[in-house]
């Protein structure tokens, strides 16, 4: 004879539960993130900004032709030098690509990128170990410095090192406009990052910037070649040193300039998007 056990009450309590949760439609045990509307707070001013992006992008070719570099630039940080304890596995017919899974770290580093929308090309990037309010500066600075009498037209977010003193500095500086300072040596009359900003999407400036609304990283056309950057090099790159992961992606910029670089078909127009 076999003999049953009866379940425990809480048991049958857990059962009932799951029922009700199923006839409900309800996965307690399941979390999804999402990200607050930055449109909701206000409308108005959100969709003006998407708009003042899709207009310089949509116009990318004639400022190009009068003389003014419209650039996507953004930081891409934490990129890993992992090296591979043994080599990859190529593919062959019936088998995939297998790559080794244990790796060591040689430690990280930080590519500043700028895209230029009409041409589809990479100019003058920056990689060292920190993104830095003077690092960004440095990185405008070295850019402008490959066309010096050219119009320049940054499309950053609104990270604060893209509003700082030291980046204001630069801009007044390459466009020949005194700035106020105190008797340290800092800005007199800017001392708000939003006056900063004001200062530094002056249209009336020969170098300028153009700020992206918040979380809308999709906005910035450089984080499209980040993913192409991922993709090609980075996620089956085996690299030895920083130094060797900074030579690498140095000569895939090269490369991609040479034969991949084109612009990107943008056909967003600043319509606000459905929720």
């Amino acid at each position: 004879m076999v003999s049953s056990v009866a379940s425990p009450p809480q048991v049958w309590g857990q059962r009932a539960q799951r029922g009700v949760w199923s006839e409900a439609e309800l996965k307690p045990h399941l979390v999804k993130y999402w990200l607050n509307n930055e449109r909701a707070a206000e409308p108005e001013v959100f969709d003006a900004q998407v708009k003042t992006v899709c207009e310089h992008y949509a116009e990318a070719q004639q400022l190009h032709e009068a003389g003014v570099r419209l650039v996507s630039c953004d930081e891409k940080t934490g990129i890993q030098a992992l090296e591979r304890l043994h080599p990859t596995l190529g593919m062959h017919p019936g088998v995939v690509e297998r790559q080794e899974s244990e790796y060591k770290r040689h430690g990280t580093q930080c590519l500043i990128a700028n895209f230029e929308v009409a041409t589809g090309e990479v100019l003058a990037p920056s990689i060292g170990l920190t993104r830095t309010s003077e690092d960004f500066a440095a990185h405008i600075e070295q850019t402008v410095a490959t066309d010096p009498d050219a119009g320049w037209v940054f499309v950053v977010d609104q990270l604060n090192t893209h509003q700082s003193e030291e980046l204001v500095k630069v801009v007044a500086g390459k466009c020949g406009i005194e700035l106020e300072l105190d008797a340290k040596g800092h800005l007199r009359n800017m001392k708000a990052m939003a006056s900063r900003a004001t200062f530094l999407a002056d249209s009336e400036h020969r170098i300028r910037f153009v700020y992206t609304p918040k979380h809308t990283s999709w906005l910035n056309q450089v984080e499209m070649w980040f993913s192409i950057l991922t993709r090609k090099l980075l996620r089956r790159g085996s690299f030895d040193s920083v130094d060797d992961l900074r030579e690498r992606i140095l000569g895939f910029i090269e490369y991609f300039n040479q034969t991949m670089a084109k612009p990107f078909k943008w056909t967003y127009k600043g319509r606000p998007l459905q929720a």
